[in-house]
């Protein structure tokens, strides 16, 4: 079925004429669910959605991180498949992933990096909340330890 207003299509929603049968588009349902967001595992239009494993590995870094926010956030990043392809959105939360930068807005980010093929530019100082990495100067001695016989017995 295709709705329209003055000549331009609004909407496509496909329509099964089989007896009792029931067809959804999950991206039409985010919003709500977006609102109501405990409904996120519940929700009927959503059962079946085959998404790319990563989006369940980004889903779970998420909730850890910032509980019924982060399942926000999850439901943020799929609503962005309203405007982007599958592809580009998978793309984005591999790379988000990798480096990461877990959260909708790093997402978005790389995904309009992706889209518009330019080079990201994360500055993680506007991300507070993402656990920051520290990296400390390697000292001799430690290397030294590795090479002695003590190392090789202690593994």
């Amino acid at each position: 079925m295709v709705i329209g207003c003055r000549g331009e299509i609004i909407a496509r929603h496909p329509r099964s004429w089989e007896r009792e049968d029931v067809v959804f588009d999950p991206i039409h349902y985010l919003p709500l669910i977006e609102q109501k967001i405990n409904a996120l595992d519940q929700a009927a239009p959503l059962q079946g959605w085959e998404l790319p494993e990563e989006f369940a590995t980004l889903r779970r870094l998420m909730e850890a991180r910032m509980a019924k926010q982060g399942r926000r956030e999850y439901v943020q990043v799929l609503r962005l498949l309203e405007s982007f392809d599958l592809v580009d959105l998978h793309g984005a939360v591999k790379q988000a992933l990798q480096l990461g930068a877990i959260s909708f807005d790093a997402v978005k980010h790389l995904l309009l990096c992706r889209v518009e093929r330019r080079p990201p530019r994360l500055d993680l100082s506007i991300y507070p909340y993402l656990p920051r990495a520290t990296v400390e100067t390697t000292s001799a001695k430690a290397y030294m330890r590795l090479l002695s016989s003590d190392a090789g017995e202690a593994a």
